[in-house]
């Protein structure tokens, strides 16, 4: 398992390679939305005060011995490309295909 923060990082990590390695070629998409769906164990450390940890369950794991403590939740993230101003962009992006991406 690993911790949803270290998933959101991982994409935004992605899509910003996705963006530097656009290139310069004719056609090039704009980032809308991104929508993540995650089945999560939830885990509280030090008692009812203590910090709560968000952990995505890998898909190949065996969860059926906690099944009945994971939850689904869904992300929507509006990506925006903040230039060195200040001045919020549009994201475009372009590259080729990645195996196993759909």
């Amino acid at each position: 398992m690993i911790e949803l923060a270290d998933m959101v990082r991982e994409l935004r990590d992605q899509l910003n390679c996705a963006l530097a390695g656009a290139g310069t070629g004719p056609i090039r998409f704009e980032l809308g939305p991104v929508e993540i769906e995650a089945t999560v164990a939830i885990d509280r450390a030090g008692g009812a005060a203590g910090k709560v940890n968000f952990w995505v369950v890998e898909a190949n794991s065996d969860v059926s011995v906690a099944s009945n403590r994971t939850h689904r939740v869904t992300l929507t993230l509006q990506p925006t490309l903040v230039t060195p101003d200040g001045t919020h962009r549009h994201v475009l992006i372009s590259g080729d295909e990645a195996d196993g991406e759909r």
